[in-house]
C-alpha cells in the first residue's frame, strides 16, 4: 500500500525538491505551502507522515506540530521538522514540541529518504 506524505514547506523549490524525492522513492507526496492550511489537510487525508519546514510565515511549524499533536485524530501520525535551525538546542525544542524526527537543511537526499523511511 502506498504511503502518503504531507510536505509543509513555504519554500517553492524546496517543496518541489521534497515531494519530487518522495514520489521517486514510491511515496504520494501532497504539498502544502501556507501552514494555516495544514491541519485541514492532515485531517482530510491523513497522511503517514507530515514533513513539516519550522520556518514558516504566518504560524511558526513549532506551534502546527504542537497543534498537530493536540489534535486527538492526528496525534498519532509521525512528523519529521525539515528545518535551517541548526544550533544547539533547536533540535531539542522541535522533538520537545512533538516531532519525532529532524533533518537539517540544506538536506542530504540519502539522509532524507532514510529518515522518511524510518518514520513509516
Amino acid at each position: 500500500m502506498t504511503k502518503t506524505i504531507l510536505v509543509v514547506e513555504d519554500n517553492e523549490l524546496n517543496l518541489k525538491l521534497f515531494c519530487d524525492l518522495l514520489r521517486a522513492h514510491g511515496f504520494v507526496a501532497v504539498p502544502v505551502d501556507d501552514g494555516r492550511v495544514a491541519i485541514e489537510r492532515a485531517t482530510e487525508i491523513m497522511p503517514d507522515l507530515i514533513i513539516m519546514d519550522i520556518q514558516l510565515p504566518h504560524i511558526s511549524g513549532l506551534e502546527l506540530i504542537e497543534l498537530l499533536k493536540a489534535d486527538e485524530a492526528l496525534r498519532a501520525i509521525p512528523i519529521m521538522a525539515v528545518t535551517a535551525y541548526a544550533a544547539k538546542g533547536d533540535e531539542e525544542r522541535i522533538r520537545v514540541a512533538g516531532a519525532e524526527g529532524y533533518i537539517s537543511k540544506p538536506i542530504s537526499v540519502a539522509r532524507f529518504v532514510e529518515a522518511v523511511e524510518a518514520l513509516i
